[in-house]
């Protein structure tokens, strides 16, 4: 339940804290003095979007913080799937700065607006005169018959069951709209892939064949060179072989002499043994390189097919056209396939919409066995609220599988003897609404476990004795629910175990926003004005005092 409610700068309220009873409180106060504004601040909490317009001081930031009793309600799992630490006095906070930026807060853990809509939604239901017309909406009542049903897990079954079924219809409408294009163009892959495969491409072949190229191309060059570069190296009496073996013999006899010529010999001797070494390689190339104009031939040919799969691909190297390569072998594979996976994914639709019918049926058998429970009900409670000729009929029609199921369901009402019935919105009028959406929240109160309810201004055209039934109903409520009722009636003023009185302060150069809770003696004198207005007078005072006295 909410046990402090905490407004800062919002509107026209400078500062305000309550700590509403555990039951039943009721507010009340002037058209205009701000009721209203405390149920947009509340909105907050609720998860709705606000900008820096809602700042009374514009220069400073807007704060809404609700501290809710947890004890009674298990909501760890929600705390833990969401990364909150759990408090049994859990605190949400909304803040605006006055650059408009919104932030969220449980117990000072930053979260996001969908965090919060879907924890205060647990905690807490705000329903105004505005949200009747929702009565007439199709989706409404389904979700109203599936309260009352305590359709959860059906629901959620169905769900999951729609929700597969939907994944595989997709996927197999994108297989078979994809099908006769992939047939076409298997033909042209298949060639494609023929055409690379059949090269039996390496990744670095390129590199290998263009130096091959090149010395084929150029081989009576190279082994002339080579040719040339052997004789000068060892090839008469003055080679380099020739004097470095003479120069060997010379410097040998100085190694004794000191540790330089020593090293002197031995670098003499590796650039020998370097420089045969690399005579001998010489010589093995120039015999290696032939002329074979085969070869050259071949090599060209290889390289023009490469070159020519280059710019049919739009690559520049062997790896890429591997890729491509490997690419169109999947989608031949694929397409090799799709008849099996055609097949497969037809057998799977067939059985997950075996499946959603179950699901779709038992959800349906459970409303339909709450349609007759509920109208009566709703006709019973609605007769007690000044409405003894009121029918009530619940109806369900099938449609196709959609989101919520197979059934239509629709709410048929009539105030009036003699009157058959028809659609609520066109038969009830702004009082009967309110009742009627009053007795569903009367009824549904229990099954949804909500902590805390508020209604804002839900007595809208009732008065008398209706008025003096509907607050005791809400007095009944608050036994198993915290209650909040904003009314201009002083009936529901009286019920409350908390009255809460809203005025406009004119003292200040702003116009503010204050509430605070009556007293005894306080709530007399309201609730006699409430009766006879502003002068109220004795006989005024003593009814107010004879409806507390019934309370």
């Amino acid at each position: 339940m909410l046990k402090k409610l905490k407004i800062h700068n919002y509107a026209l309220i400078r500062e305000l804290e309550i700590a509403p009873h555990e039951a039943f409180n009721v507010i009340t106060g002037e058209t205009g003095a701000g009721k209203s504004i405390m149920l947009g601040a509340m909105g907050l909490i609720l998860g709705q979007r606000a900008d820096k317009k809602v700042l009374l001081a514009e220069d400073k930031k807007c704060a809404v913080e609700a501290v809710f009793d947890l004890s009674r309600f298990p909501l760890q799992k929600f705390f833990e799937d969401n990364d909150l630490d759990f408090e049994i006095e859990t605190i949400i906070r909304r803040e605006i700065s006055p650059s408009g930026k919104s932030r969220a807060f449980v117990n000072d853990t930053p979260t996001t607006l969908d965090v919060i809509k879907a924890l205060s939604g647990r905690l807490m239901d705000i329903h105004s005169q505005h949200d009747n017309l929702r009565l007439g909406d199709d989706d409404f009542q389904l979700a109203t018959v599936d309260a009352y049903a305590a359709n959860v897990d059906l629901k959620s079954e169905y769900a999951e069951k729609w929700k597969y079924y939907r994944s595989i219809d997709k996927q197999l409408r994108a297989l078979e709209a994809n099908a006769a294009d992939w047939k076409k163009e298997q033909d042209y892959h298949q060639f494609l892939f023929d055409e690379l495969s059949g090269l039996k491409l390496e990744a670095k072949e390129q590199e290998g064949l263009e130096e091959e190229l090149k010395s084929l191309e150029n081989a009576e060059d190279i082994k002339q060179k080579l040719s040339a570069a052997l004789a000068a190296l060892s090839g008469d009496e003055v080679s380099i072989d020739t004097l470095l073996t003479h120069a060997l013999s010379e410097v040998r006899g100085l190694k004794d002499f000191g540790s330089t010529y020593s090293e002197f010999f031995s670098r003499l001797e590796s650039a020998a043994i370097e420089l045969r070494d690399l005579a001998q390689e010489m010589e093995r190339t120039e015999e290696n390189t032939l002329l074979d104009d085969a070869r050259l031939v071949a090599v060209k040919e290889r390289l023009d097919k490469i070159y020519q799969l280059f710019r049919k691909h739009q690559v520049d190297n062997i790896s890429d056209l591997l890729a491509i390569q490997a690419d169109l072998e999947i989608k031949l594979e694929e397409v090799n396939n799709l008849d099996a996976d055609l097949e497969r994914l037809s057998t799977e639709k067939k059985a997950a919409l075996q499946s959603l019918k179950k699901a779709a049926e038992r959800l349906s058998a459970s409303r339909q066995k709450a349609l007759k429970p509920l109208s009566d009900e709703i006709q019973t409670l609605v007769r007690e609220l000044g409405m003894p000729d009121a029918q009530v009929k619940l109806t369900r029609d099938a449609i196709d599988y959609a989101t919520s199921g197979i059934d239509e369901v629709k709410f048929l009402f009539s105030a009036n003897k003699g009157i058959a019935v028809a659609d609520v919105s066109k038969r009830a009028s702004g009082g009967e609404f309110s009742r009627l959406i009053f007795c569903l929240k009367y009824i549904l109160a229990d099954k949804l476990a909500m902590p805390t309810i508020i209604f804002d201004e839900i007595d809208t055209g009732i008065s008398g004795e209706v008025a003096i039934k509907m607050a005791g109903m809400m007095r009944k409520m608050s036994q198993s629910h915290q209650v909040i009722s904003i009314s201009h009636l002083p009936q529901f003023a009286a019920k409350g175990h908390k009255h809460y009185f809203v005025y406009k302060d004119n003292q200040e150069a702003v116009t503010q926003s204050r509430m605070k809770e009556l007293s005894e003696d306080e709530r007399v004198m309201e609730i006699a004005k409430m009766i006879g207005g502003d002068q109220a007078g004795v006989q005024a005072i003593e009814s107010a005092k004879e409806l507390l006295a019934r309370a």
